[in-house]
């Protein structure tokens, strides 16, 4: 499956962005998908993820209650809204899927990636 993820851009602090992650080549709803982050100098870290169905949902503590991933199947189409943005937050932004696999939050159970997106929050 081909990944592009797309929505990244420049925020103040306190604002919002929605990323999006269109996927093509398989079957969508076989995946489970996740959203990951990488800061420069830091290591990939797991936001947010998704079962195939969109019945579970999955967030690392330090975005729950401000970020929200969803998922379209009929569009092929992973979301994180992201609300309350913090400098913190600034990364580039990652999509990536996981066939048959459990939305896991470390970064070797997926199988394939998008190429990421920037995102930027001024304070």
């Amino acid at each position: 499956v081909q990944l592009q993820a797309y929505g990244g851009g420049l925020v103040q602090a306190g604002g919002s962005l929605r990323l999006s992650c269109a996927a093509s080549g398989r079957t969508f709803s076989d995946y489970a998908m996740g959203w990951f982050r990488q800061a420069p100098g830091k290591e990939r870290e797991f936001v947010a993820g998704i079962s195939w169905s969109g019945g579970s949902t999955y967030y690392t503590d330090s975005v729950k209650g401000r970020f929200t991933i969803s998922r379209d199947n009929a569009k092929n189409t992973v979301y994180l809204q992201m609300y309350s943005l913090k400098p913190e937050d600034t990364a580039v932004y990652y999509c990536a899927a996981d066939r048959w696999g459990s939305a896991a939050n470390t970064p070797g159970s997926y199988e394939y990636w998008g190429q990421g997106t920037q995102v930027t929050v001024s304070s």
